[in-house]
């Protein structure tokens, strides 16, 4: 603490930081400034976010170049991208395959403002510079370039461990942590693991096949959970750092309380173990960073070599459990209790209860009241050391009915320390001034004793009022008459002073009664509103009645035509007379059993959990002692505890039947659009066949050979139509099981859509195909097979929903990673809304006249392309028309590494 007083003037300590700093400062004036976008996995948004924060950038003015950014085909982020200047990437030759990387070199030459560099945790290609990016990155910030970057929480080295112990996976490519400590921002990019699975089941992270194997292995709800909560306490220790760094540099005491820190103080004493683990247990509770100090005083030398071992060891326990620990020497304990507290930003002081002698601690003050009273801001956590055996030591309260002859004894001793300090007073006070020493003692015994004591203790009053001090003394003789009415006011004031103090007495405990019935039904309405089946009803019912009665539960529900015991307290059995008893009062809908007139001798209190429809269950009860079966505020709190359990035990029922209901319905949709949609495809081809046939059975005779010739061509259509349709059912069946096998080899795209037109040449007749494509494309890994259906189901869709005289475009090109391919016609397009279904199962827009079909021939192509790793999507054209656009991976077998 300061000696003269100023609160506000900066420690030597402080100084010295604030000179580091600004020293520091200096230093990275020169160099570039460091932003990261910090995730938790895959798929959480960091580039998407790094991308629009660079488009403000450049916005405002600042010269933005994308060093290296990997969108892995999102064609969200692939907009992002548009209109800025992308550098292009340098390729290194390992092993026959090219690695496109980031061009250093290039980039430095630009020498943009800001650098945007994807992927800060990528190891480089063999050849490269440097072995990692993050190198890279560090070599541009020193030439004065600043960096924008991602990176995921679990990347960084010292969370190695405790993420391979979390997932299971132990992460290859590492960065050191004091990227992360000294970037000049950081920027989270956060959203709940429910919405980055439903991302990953869309394919909006990686493709299906890959998903499944990523859902199963790293990308599982428990796993998520875990490492968004490292990447929200990483954040916040970085951005706690800065905040008490602030502090320092500005001379403020604090506490600011953004979050947790516990301070508990040792000195060596027998109490100090137990003291440690209980702020080990209140940290772990509060997720909170705790200190352990030792305070050594001028006064206590000798103290300290004679216990020096044990503050050693009790040191080294709160430094095993994660402690910081220091050592600090002051005039006064309480002085540098707080002032430690105030330099490490604490909020909450942990201390033990006294366990000195009551008359000591007027004498001397303890410590922890004198904190108490100092400490300002700051909380105080008291630690009680009372054993169980203390506890059980314990005066118990006495049975009611029962005479309390330790209240009676109270009584006259009362009485008679009244009568010592009346004998004091009475050379200076007249005798019936002294009336009201008696009458404060009554008051004593009304609030501290029982009503019947505080009349004991008037009646008392009187007798030793007229023996000691009316005269003649030491005799219950009275010379003065008028003493007799000063006898009877005092024992008619004692009486009604008890009175009224009892009845007051009660009516705090029928409150305090009351407010314990009002908090149990609230916890038990909160527990059952969240319970989402019927075992978590139970085990919520179960909790709340142990808690609030002391008592032990069994509950009971029908299963076929007799109960079963579904769940229970533990250590309570259930013989076969209780289920008895149970089954009865199920069947009867009426309480029995223990404290009712029906079936008496069971053990337990039996109350039927009851709607006004039925009966849904039965609740065993046994409570402490036959009085609290008996007790009316007993019975009304398991009447309401039963009533609120039978409503969320009817609840859950009804949300059980409502979803059922609703599964049902989805079902019937399904079958109806089904049968709706491949009805008429099924009906129409095989009409026509039959009719042909039919006709050439009976008239084939008659019939010349050009219509025997025209009819047998259109029952070849018709069966080739047929064939088609339930080939797209077959191939869609195979996609959605996940048995669709790939034949990867380098294909030409050029090839790719001749084997798509020689297919459908007979089917579009005279319509005008075109195709464009770069003079120079690169071989693409793919299944000429599987591809080749995609291409002839676009290009069959884009003949049936265009006009016959208007013609369709085939345009193919390649991006740093992707080959595009693009067919577009001219026909009325598809409704904005319609554009994200297209692609769903039998899903179909207004067709013209004629065009048939089942609505699953883009969602065979969606699957297809997704296998490949690609995209697939459809937009309308701005003349008019609509085009899909497809992107295949140029190296489909580089999955983005986690």
């Amino acid at each position: 603490m300061p000696a003269n007083g100023d609160d506000n003037r900066p420690s030597p300590e402080t100084l010295l930081k604030r000179a580091q700093a600004e020293e520091a400062e200096a230093d990275q004036a020169h160099r570039g400034k460091l932003k990261i976008f910090l995730g938790y996995a895959a798929g959480v948004g960091k580039t998407y976010a790094m991308l629009e924060a660079a488009r403000q950038r450049r916005s405002e003015g600042r010269d933005v170049v994308a060093g290296y950014v990997e969108s892995h085909g999102r064609s969200e982020t692939d907009a992002l991208l548009e209109g800025l200047e992308v550098l292009p990437r340098k390729e290194f030759i390992h092993q026959g395959v090219r690695l496109p990387e980031m061009d250093l070199d290039a980039l430095l030459a630009r020498k943009p403002q800001i650098a945007l560099v994807d992927e800060l945790a990528h190891s480089n290609a063999p050849g490269a510079r440097h072995d990692k990016r993050w190198q890279d990155v560090e070599e541009l910030l020193a030439a004065g370039i600043d960096v924008f970057t991602t990176v995921n929480i679990q990347h960084f080295e010292s969370l190695n461990d405790v993420v391979a112990r979390i997932t299971g996976v132990v992460v290859r490519e590492t960065l050191p942590d004091h990227l992360l400590d000294t970037a000049f921002e950081i920027r989270l990019v956060d959203i709940p693991p429910e919405d980055l699975l439903q991302r990953l089941h869309e394919g909006k992270v990686y493709i299906a096949n890959q998903a499944a194997k990523a859902m199963e292995k790293f990308f599982r709800p428990g796993n998520l959970m875990a490492l968004r909560e490292l990447s929200l306490r990483r954040t916040a220790a970085r951005v706690d750092d800065q905040m008490r760094a602030y502090m320092e540099t500005q001379a403020i005491t604090g506490p600011w309380a953004a979050t947790e820190r516990l301070l508990v103080c040792v000195s060596g004493s027998p109490y100090s173990e137990k003291l440690i683990r209980a702020t080990c247990r209140l940290a772990e509770e509060l997720k909170a960073q705790w200190y352990t100090v030792y305070i050594e005083t001028p006064g206590s030398g000798k103290h300290a070599r004679e216990n020096r071992e044990h503050v050693w060891r009790d040191l080294r326990l709160a430094e095993s459990l994660g402690s910081q620990v220091a050592s600090v020497t002051a005039p006064t304990v309480t002085d540098a209790i707080l002032d430690y507290a105030a330099r490490h930003n604490v909020t909450k002081i942990v201390m033990g209860k006294p366990t000195r002698p009551r008359w000591r601690e007027l004498v001397a003050p303890p410590v922890v009241d004198r904190v108490i009273r100092h400490s300002g801001a700051i909380d105080v956590v008291v630690v009680s050391f009372a054993s169980p055996g203390e506890a059980a030591r314990r005066p118990k309260r006495a049975v009611p009915g029962a005479p309390d002859f330790r209240g009676y004894g109270a009584s006259l001793l009362l009485v008679a320390a009244v009568s010592v300090v009346c004998e004091f007073f009475r050379p200076l006070l007249d005798p019936t001034n002294m009336v009201m020493f008696y009458l404060l003692a009554v008051v004593v015994a009304a609030v501290r004793l029982s009503r019947k004591q505080a009349v004991v203790t008037s009646f008392l009053g009187v007798l030793a009022f007229d023996f000691f001090f009316v005269p003649p003394r030491l005799t219950f003789a009275v010379a003065d008459a008028q003493y007799l009415i000063t006898f009877i006011a005092l024992f008619t004031v004692g009486v009604v002073i008890s009175t009224l103090v009892a009845r007051s007495k009660e009516r705090a405990e029928a409150m305090r009664t009351r407010e314990v019935q009002t908090a149990s039904l609230y916890y038990l309405s909160r527990d059952l509103a969240a319970a989402v089946d019927i075992g978590a009803v139970m085990k919520a019912l179960i909790r709340n009645v142990e808690e609030a009665l002391n008592a032990h539960v069994a509950l009971f529900l029908p299963e076929g035509e007799r109960l079963d015991v579904m769940a229970a307290s533990s250590g309570l059995t259930i013989d076969a007379k209780e289920q008895a008893v149970a089954d009865w009062a199920f069947r009867n809908r009426h309480p029995a059993g223990r404290g009712t007139d029906t079936l008496v001798s069971a053990d337990l209190l039996y109350l039927p959990l009851q709607t006004p429809a039925s009966t849904l269950a039965v609740m065993g009860v046994r409570l402490e002692n036959e009085v609290e079966y008996r007790s009316t505020e007993s019975r009304r709190l398991l009447d309401a505890f039963a009533t609120q359990a039978a409503m969320a035990m009817e609840r859950v029922q009804f949300s059980r039947q409502a979803e059922q209901a609703q599964v049902l319905q989805a079902r019937e949709n399904l079958e109806r659009a089904l049968l709706n949609s491949i009805s008429h495809d099924l009906r129409t081809p095989l009409a026509s066949v039959t009719g042909v046939l039919t006709s050439l059975r009976d008239e084939g005779a008659h019939l010349s050979d050009p219509a025997r010739r025209e009819l047998l061509d259109t029952a070849c259509g018709e069966a080739e139509r047929l064939n088609r349709f339930v080939g797209n059912l077959l191939d869609m069946t195979r996609i959605e099981a996940g048995a669709v096998r790939l034949n990867l080899e380098p294909c030409d795209v050029q090839d790719l859509v001749g084997c798509a037109l020689a297919v459908l040449e007979p089917r579009i007749e005279n319509r005008e195909i075109s195709f464009r494509m770069l003079p120079v494309m690169p071989l693409v890994p793919m299944d000429l097979v599987l591809m080749t259906q995609v291409l002839v189901n676009l290009l069959e869709n884009s003949v049936k929903y265009s006009p016959p005289a208007t013609p369709i475009e085939i345009a193919a090109k390649t991006s740093a990673t992707r080959l595009i391919i693009e067919i577009t016609d001219h026909g009325p397009g598809v409704p904005e809304k319609d554009l994200q279904r297209v692609f769903d199962k039998f899903y179909r827009i207004p067709v013209p006249e004629g065009a048939g079909g089942t609505g699953l021939g883009l969602s065979i192509c969606k699957g297809i392309v997704e296998a490949h790793g690609g995209t697939i999507r459809a937009e309308n054209r701005p003349g008019g028309g609509l085009g899909i656009v497809l992107h295949l991976p140029l190296d489909p077998g580089s999955l983005p590494g986690l």
